[in-house]
């Protein structure tokens, strides 16, 4: 889709904008991004928790193409010039961050492929034991990762989703809140995804998760929040 959109501006007016194509450029590699790591997408909360549902097909199928790319549709008929600083800080600043999303991800991925025999940042991953019980009153044991990029704070790889989705709505600068409409749900929907999640792991580790907690302070800034 944002590549139709950016042929549709050319086809208007001849030419395809610097703000056009940092957009385009992000949300390729983002999409890029998505399908390599299509794996480790069923460890998701959306799998594992939500599941697959009206919600989850319909978002796939008529959300995500619609809302994600937002803000290349209305580069079409508006089109400005960034100019090369600028544009090539967006660029490098959204590149850097769907590059750090995925490594954040594939550290917890590989993590749990090895139950938790991996080395972060060179050092021998810190992880908590924590156990719960299921509905068939079986006891389980998950391993809940404290070091690597998991050790700076709980939800990092949401800011940087968050980041990878400011990027591309920023070049459409800000005459008109449109753009940053997918940026704005984005953000309402990784807060309240946070808290929620926080709570399901609070009543499903119990103590175990504030140890986690005192370890890992901070849910999305490092340092801050």
């Amino acid at each position: 889709a944002p590549i139709s959109y950016a042929l549709k501006q050319y086809e208007l007016y001849g030419f395809v904008s610097d703000a056009m194509l940092v957009s385009v450029i992000i949300q390729v590699v983002y999409v890029t991004k998505f399908f390599w790591w299509e794996t480790g997408y069923f460890e998701t909360l959306d799998i594992i928790h939500d599941r697959a549902g009206f919600m989850l097909c319909w978002g796939c199928m008529v959300w995500v193409p619609s809302v994600y790319t937002i803000t290349t549709q209305y580069l079409v008929e508006h089109p400005h010039v960034l100019g090369q600083a600028l544009a090539g800080t967006i660029l490098v600043i959204g590149l850097f961050s769907v590059a750090l999303n995925y490594l954040i991800d594939e550290q917890r991925q590989r993590f749990r492929r090895l139950n938790g025999k991996i080395k972060t940042w060179g050092k021998p991953a810190q992880f908590i034991e924590a156990s719960y019980k299921t509905a068939d009153g079986k006891t389980h044991t998950s391993l809940l990762l404290t070091s690597g990029w998991w050790g700076l704070c709980r939800k990092f790889n949401y800011t940087l989703e968050l980041m990878a989705a400011f990027s591309w709505s920023v070049p459409a600068l800000f005459s008109h809140f449109l753009p940053y409409f997918y940026f704005v749900f984005l953000f309402i929907l990784l807060v309240d995804r946070a808290y929620r999640d926080n709570s399901r792991c609070q009543n499903k580790y119990g103590e175990k998760w504030n140890e986690y907690c005192k370890k890992v302070k901070y849910m999305l800034i490092p340092g801050i929040f």
